[in-house]
């Protein structure tokens, strides 16, 4: 027998060249993998990221130019992503994109029972893939069912370990830049990587060129400058608790408690591997406090934050039950393939009350002004464009940008100083060369209310009146305008225009 090792090569005879093995395995995690995503096609829309992802897809595929006329605090793969999608299926509906996550989940799920078979044989394989769907929607619907940026930064971050483990630094490099692409904190799989590598004695130089080459090649791809702003250094304030500590550490704990009940059947055997040295773990613990910390980055610890943890839990928890006895295995999955249940329900039964109001607020909008013409929802529902097909009036697509305000953050830090820099300056100047038709108010009572924004209210008491409400959001039209249909990009479409980085 081996003696224990950090080395998966050595630590457990590699299992090679079973037939039938992928041919057994891979229906098996597709059929999970498509179970598992059936309630993300239940609705039209999961949260305002898709929406955000939506609007952004529609604006690129009519001139806008990313980081320049459309932008947000994320790289630019995953928009890349919904605006081929869109291209191809169309935009009316968010399937084909869901469509993709599914393949991404499944994708995650091949590569980390291929790493687990490689390690410890044929059964962790199946068990490894077979866990990592079954708790892949451990998280509020809203979370989970999402088509966004976690689920498609997943696949590389596991592919990244994949490549490492089999000693090939560079396209461990690649897959950990290509992951950093669908959300900065891709990136953290870069510490048990260049870990693993080192141990190999692969070289850093191939490993960081790897991570190197496709972040440059974006940047190059986009405006270097604004590349570098919007996903790196224009989000101090957004980075700061700035008051809401409490509010945020609630939402950390309630998220962390919603995950612990989705790998309910796994943690006991993980905490368990805690005090007994596993061969060919190592690295995966360093993954796990990468991961945990990439959640921690921004101090917001919104659900699908934790989404990142997922890979790493199902290959320990792998390792843990690969010890007798049998039982405990069989144990296991069957008390997380009942939680994968539980929030299967919710998924199908979860609440709509932010989805329908924003449905109501933008079929108003769409009743009150042509297709051409520009609309300014001033809230935090960018997905209210996407559903009127109504031009947005500025490229902050959210107050959100403009404010500094997010989910759960107090009055704090929030306020026209403590938007994005610039941002206010570019505002006023698109606003002036294209005022929208109508500007729909939906603060209700948050502290991004156009009473505590000079610039925002100047706005509207000069050339707005207030002309109706709907479920709390205030219209108001331009005061003694008529028709002036603009560009729209949403269905007629057109180039969007150029302007001043915020």
């Amino acid at each position: 027998m081996h003696a224990p090792s950090l080395s998966p090569s050595r630590s457990v005879p590699t299992v090679r060249g079973r037939a039938g093995y992928w041919t057994r395995l891979l229906p098996l995690l597709a059929a999970l993998a498509c179970a598992t995503r059936v309630p993300s096609f239940a609705r039209p829309l999961w949260n305002p990221d898709e929406g955000y992802l939506a609007v952004q897809a529609g604006l690129l595929a009519h001139g806008g130019e990313l980081y320049e006329t459309v932008v947000d605090r994320k790289p630019p793969l995953v928009p890349w992503l919904y605006r081929a999608a869109f291209a191809v299926a169309g935009h009316e509906s968010l399937t084909s994109v869901r469509v993709l996550a599914v393949l991404a989940q499944l994708a995650t799920a091949v590569i980390l029972a291929s790493l687990a078979r490689r390690r410890w044989g044929d059964g962790a394989g199946r068990t490894a893939g077979v866990l990592y769907l079954l708790i892949s929607i451990g998280l509020n619907p809203e979370d989970a069912q999402a088509a966004t940026f976690e689920v498609f930064m997943l696949p590389f971050t596991a592919a990244a370990m994949w490549c490492a483990d089999r000693r090939r630094p560079g396209a461990a490099g690649l897959a950990a830049g290509c992951a950093f692409l669908a959300k900065q904190t891709g990136g953290a799989v870069l510490l048990p990587v260049l870990w693993r590598c080192g141990r190999h004695g692969a070289g850093p130089v191939r490993l960081v060129a790897g991570a190197a080459a496709p972040v440059l090649g974006a940047a190059l791809a986009t405006d270097p400058a604004g590349f570098l702003f919007w996903t790196v250094t224009g989000s101090g304030t957004y980075a700061s608790l700035g008051g809401s500590a409490l509010p945020v550490l609630g939402r950390a704990l309630a998220n962390a408690g919603v995950l612990a009940v989705a790998c309910a059947g796994l943690l006991p055997p993980v905490l368990r591997a805690l005090r007994v040295s596993r061969p060919g773990t190592a690295d995966l613990w360093l993954w796990l406090a990468a991961s945990a910390g990439a959640v921690t980055t921004g101090l917001h610890f919104f659900g699908h934050y934790y989404l990142q943890l997922l890979p790493p839990i199902a290959l320990l928890a792998t390792a843990a039950l690969r010890t007798p006895p049998r039982e405990r295995r069989a144990r296991a999955v069957l008390v997380t393939a009942c939680c994968c249940a539980l929030f299967l329900t919710w998924g199908l039964l979860a609440p709509r009350a932010e989805l329908d109001h924003a449905r109501r607020v933008a079929d108003t909008a769409a009743q009150r002004t042509r297709p051409g013409e520009r609309v300014l929802f001033w809230g935090m529902h960018p997905e209210a464009y996407w559903f009127a097909g109504r031009t947005p009036a500025t490229r902050y697509l959210t107050a959100g940008l403009l404010t500094n305000y997010s989910g759960g953050r107090d009055g704090t830090l929030v306020g026209e100083r403590y938007g994005v820099e610039g941002a206010w300056t570019v505002l006023r100047a698109e606003l002036t060369a294209h005022p929208p038709s109508l500007v729909v108010d939906d603060s209700r009572g948050k502290p991004y209310a156009p009473d505590r924004l000079p610039t925002l209210r100047r706005l509207l008491s000069a050339a707005y009146e207030e002309v109706g409400e709907v479920d709390g959001a205030v219209l108001y039209a331009r005061a003694g305008a008529g028709w002036s249909p603009g560009a729209g990009w949403w269905p007629q479409g057109a180039a969007v225009d150029r302007g001043a980085r915020g």
